[in-house]
């Protein structure tokens, strides 16, 4: 299958948190992180997040020129199997987009891959290659980020890790889902380096998906 190369990059707390139990957002990194993920951002083809992400961040998924000269902006890609997402949500405002559902769902001009509940990763990564998609990075949401990994379709991780300690058996973690059911089933990385900026460290993986 010919598909984009998939960089999943996330932060979280030392305790593997990404926000606080009840899903409120929580600045983990800083001006050092951000100038890093903007600048990640610019070198990609599109940026994916699921409709989880939109909905409790309204995110612009965009590049600021704050830490890139003459950004480019990427297509911003959003998951959404249910058409939840909301005409003024502040990524319709600059550049381009594309939301992708499932055939139940009826709207003009969306993406339909799979016929219902999830939408089918390896059909969209195909028609997002056929639309000149090279790479693409993910950010999230845990369950979005869990159903990349369940298809073997991450080829890089990389996690910032924050100096706080959130906690909470319900705090949501970069990767959700049901997770591995045995050791056969946990994902296998290959340890690339890491990198201390702001008040953290930041982590890289290539991942074994042979």
């Amino acid at each position: 299958m010919k598909r984009p190369k998939v960089i999943v990059n996330v932060a979280m707390s030392a305790d593997g948190k990404i926000a606080l139990p009840d899903r409120t957002e929580v600045k983990i990194s800083g001006d050092e992180d951000f100038k890093r993920v903007h600048k990640l951002r610019n070198r990609v083809d599109a940026i994916l997040v699921g409709i989880g992400t939109v909905l409790a961040d309204d995110p612009k998924l965009t590049v600021k020129e704050e830490y890139v000269e003459d950004p480019k902006h990427p297509l911003k890609v959003v998951l959404d199997s249910e058409g939840r997402i909301p005409e003024n949500a502040q990524l319709f405002d600059e550049g381009e987009w594309l939301i992708v559902t499932t055939k139940k769902v009826e709207k003009e001009g969306w993406v339909k891959c799979g016929e219902s509940g999830r939408v089918d990763l390896k059909a969209l990564m195909e028609e997002l290659s056929e639309r000149g998609v090279d790479e693409i990075l993910v950010e999230g949401g845990g369950e979005v980020i869990s159903s990349f990994f369940k298809e073997e379709l991450v080829d890089e991780f990389t996690v910032f890790v924050g100096s706080l300690v959130i906690g909470g058996r319900v705090a949501p973690t970069p990767v959700d889902g049901e997770g591995a059911g045995s050791i056969s089933e946990t994902v296998k990385l290959r340890f690339l380096g890491h990198e201390e900026m702001d008040d953290g460290i930041l982590l890289s993986y290539e991942v074994d998906n042979g």
